[in-house]
């Protein structure tokens, strides 16, 4: 799965994304969780020339009131590729609202004798990247508020994060660069979805064991360290 990511900031995205436009000032974000439904950058089919700020968490358009928006947001953090195409928060979305969600890493637990490690995980080049994203929008019937809002497309896990989610073994669809462009086609056909919907060769993929601050309950995790590599003596046997 993945509810725990790394943005980077407006320089980084208009290097790596120069074909949109950035308006907003945006500081790089160390670590967000996806529980706390903020909004992160996004480039959707609909404005391809333009970086735009959604919340983490799709309410699909069809949600009621203001208590089921919430509780969606919770279960759609992630989207599950294998069956994107039938849930009924999904299926509108895949076809016709696809986005790339820009990050420059995210984060991973490993289970190990019943304690769990947190890993960061990032591409070899070091460069800001892409997450296949679906997005939808809802509004407020009570007061007239507007809602955009995405969820992470999720696949297998490839072996690296096999080693590091070893529970779970999934991982976030992450976008070769030749790609982006082709996931935000409007007339994408079904198979070229669910063909981009693979796990990335995991030789272009790096990850390192981080301190257990990032999981602290007293602390804002939202600081450069947390990046910081942090070994473990029980991980090296």
């Amino acid at each position: 799965m993945c509810y725990h990511v790394s943005i980077p900031g407006s320089n980084t995205i208009k290097m790596e994304f120069d074909w949109a436009s950035v308006e907003e000032n945006l500081e790089p974000i160390h670590h967000l969780s996806g529980f706390s439904f903020e909004k992160t950058p996004v480039i959707t089919c609909e404005r391809k020339d333009k970086i735009q700020f959604f919340n983490w968490g799709l309410i699909p358009g069809w949600v009621k009131d203001k208590e089921q928006a919430g509780k969606m947001q919770q279960w759609c953090l992630n989207a599950t590729g294998e069956n994107v195409f039938e849930k009924p928060s999904f299926k509108m979305p895949i076809n016709k609202n696809r986005c790339l969600v820009i990050v420059d890493g995210f984060f991973e637990w490993r289970e190990l004798k019943g304690k769990k490690y947190p890993y960061f995980i990032y591409l070899k080049n070091r460069k800001a990247f892409s997450l296949a994203g679906i997005y939808d929008q809802w509004v407020d019937k009570s007061t007239g508020e507007i809602f955009n809002t995405y969820s992470i497309v999720t696949t297998s896990a490839n072996s690296l994060m096999e080693k590091i989610h070893n529970i779970k073994k999934r991982m976030p669809v992450i976008l070769p660069k030749e790609s982006e462009q082709s996931w935000l086609e409007a007339s994408l056909e079904k198979e070229k979805i669910i063909q981009m919907m693979v796990p990335l060769e995991e030789d272009l993929m790096e990850a390192y064991t981080v301190s257990k601050q990032i999981t602290s309950r007293n602390e804002n995790s939202n600081f450069s360290e947390v990046k910081r590599r942090f070994d473990y003596k029980e991980l090296e046997v």
